[in-house]
């Protein structure tokens, strides 16, 4: 038996089906592509029809696989049902859960509004947990699944004109880690993975500020923003057998933002 080979098929999804919420851009989309290079069967989901037939055709491009694409937007219990529906209308089992889709809306605290604060915390914290909740019964009660929960560093580390943003993405840290505590003995294994500054859609906003983006590799060890490509292989780590004693972890891929 050769070591090697033992070890890189445990980082084998052959045969595992993978949900991505937000899937069609950014994070998610590299998330996705990680997976389905991995070999699993992929349903991604957004709100965006076009975006998501892009997106596909793109993951089908590294080769053959499947791709199923859901439109949905994800507001409430009522949506989630619905995803969770949908879902199960194309595979039988949902065994990878990534809870990716989120947004933000930045400003000095004293200028955001209740609306701003509830917008940004049902979105990035409430729906996270009502998808986690639904579609780990199933992987509960068949003893093997995977959640991964997309949280930030500014989850873990204050940075100004995102009070929401940082409260949503703290609350899906320790969500993780409650989450993972109750099913760790059930087969289901629950972190959260916390980016730095990824070139995103919805970093764009800094990307274009010459200020604001130098103020960001300020704080960054390694100098410079991450590549997408370097998100997904962190993921695949947690969604794959090689990762079946972590449960409960922040693992932080952000050149260094949060060891200082």
């Amino acid at each position: 038996m050769k070591t090697v080979n033992s070890t890189l098929q445990m980082f084998s999804l052959e045969g595992r089906t993978a949900l991505v919420t937000g899937g069609n851009r950014g994070l998610g989309l590299a998330i996705a592509a990680a997976l389905y290079d991995a070999g699993a069967t992929l349903i991604i989901t957004a709100r965006d029809e076009a975006q998501l037939a892009k997106a596909k055709a793109d993951l089908l491009k590294r080769g053959p696989g499947v791709v199923h694409t859901i439109s949905a937007e994800l507001t409430d219990d009522a949506s989630v049902t619905r995803l969770y529906d949908s879902a199960h209308a194309l595979v039988d089992n949902v065994d990878i859960l990534i809870n990716n889709a989120g947004v933000n809306r930045r400003g000095p605290a004293e200028n955001l509004t209740e609306d701003d604060w509830h917008y940004v915390l049902q979105t990035d914290l409430t729906v996270p947990f009502l998808v986690a909740r639904t579609f780990a019964r199933p992987m509960l009660h068949r003893g093997w699944g995977r959640i991964l929960n997309v949280g930030s560093i500014f989850g873990q580390v204050a940075f100004g004109h995102r009070v929401p943003y940082g409260a949503a993405k703290a609350g899906i840290i320790h969500m993780s880690k409650v989450m993972a505590v109750e099913w760790a003995t059930r087969g289901v294994t629950v972190n959260a993975l916390c980016p730095g500054p990824f070139a995103t859609e919805m970093n764009k906003v800094v990307m274009d500020d010459p200020e604001q983006f130098q103020r960001f590799v300020g704080n960054i060890p390694m100098a410079r923003w991450g590549n997408l490509e370097e998100i997904g292989a962190p993921a695949l780590l947690l969604c794959s057998d090689a990762g079946s004693f972590i449960t409960g972890t922040t693992l932080t891929v952000d050149g260094g933002w949060t060891a200082q």
